[in-house]
């Protein structure tokens, strides 16, 4: 248990990559604050099958792109569990489309979502962490971040910020023990790649040398490796957990 009496936040933790960060963390005897915005449902069963690890797993309703709501579920957490160590960046959205039929709306609300909202919760954990000389951050960016995708230069763009902001942030926070780093996930299995058909995953899987889709465990194990002590002397590298898709 490398994350025993750690606290946590995680932002959009109900659903797939998200989800399975919340139970790692968990398991590893961190508690958690995650976030979420209308699946009360999912949040409530996330807190139930987190029970067993005996650690406090509690769902905050909060808009990830707005910034006082941020603030709100950074203060929820210093109330509830006591303090902030480790901060995940996770939420986020798609609104794909190809440039020419993207609309203006879905490019801001993309990057709202994935971009400011990192912006949102770091400046406001960063406080908590610098009073106490000590803090995790990671961001989850993506593998397009790093190869670009067509129909997606709203969701592109958006990881491509997650991954500068990352190293900038680095830079800043590092002479005060707090270590930020980024997770580029490749074609994880989640609701997104769900909707993918056969022949769409067939492509998919050729492209990566492992031959298969990732899961969401295999993002969450790298999250709680650089959650923890183990990666105490690595800051701003993005860490692509891909299959070996972008080499």
């Amino acid at each position: 248990m490398k994350l025993k009496d750690k606290r946590a936040v995680v932002t959009g933790g109900t659903r797939g990559i998200g989800r399975a960060i919340v139970l790692e963390l968990a398991a590893q005897g961190c508690s958690v604050v995650f976030t979420f915005q209308n699946s009360y449902d999912a949040a409530k069963s996330l807190e139930a099958e987190a029970e067993k690890y005996n650690v406090k797993i509690l769902g905050f309703k909060a808009d990830a792109a707005s910034f006082s709501e941020a603030e709100k579920t950074v203060n929820f957490s210093l109330e509830n569990l006591g303090g902030l160590d480790i901060l995940v960046n996770n939420a986020g959205i798609t609104k794909d489309n190809l440039l020419l039929r993207m609309s203006e709306d879905d490019f801001d609300k993309v990057i709202n979502a994935n971009l400011k909202s990192v912006f949102n919760y770091t400046k406001a954990s960063v406080k908590p962490m610098l009073s106490q000389r000590y803090g995790k951050i990671i961001n989850i960016s993506s593998v397009v971040a790093l190869i670009g995708n067509p129909g997606q230069a709203n969701y592109v763009a958006s990881k491509s910020g997650v991954i500068g902001f990352t190293k900038s942030t680095a830079k800043e926070l590092g002479s005060r023990n707090i270590c930020v780093n980024a997770v580029a996930p490749g074609y994880i299995s989640t609701d997104m790649t769900e909707k993918l058909n056969d022949k769409q995953k067939e492509i998919i899987i050729s492209q990566i040398p492992v031959k298969r889709i990732g899961t969401p465990e295999d993002i969450a194990r790298v999250v709680a490796f650089l959650a923890s002590s183990d990666s105490d002397y690595i800051t701003g590298q993005v860490i692509s957990v891909d299959g070996g898709m972008a080499m």
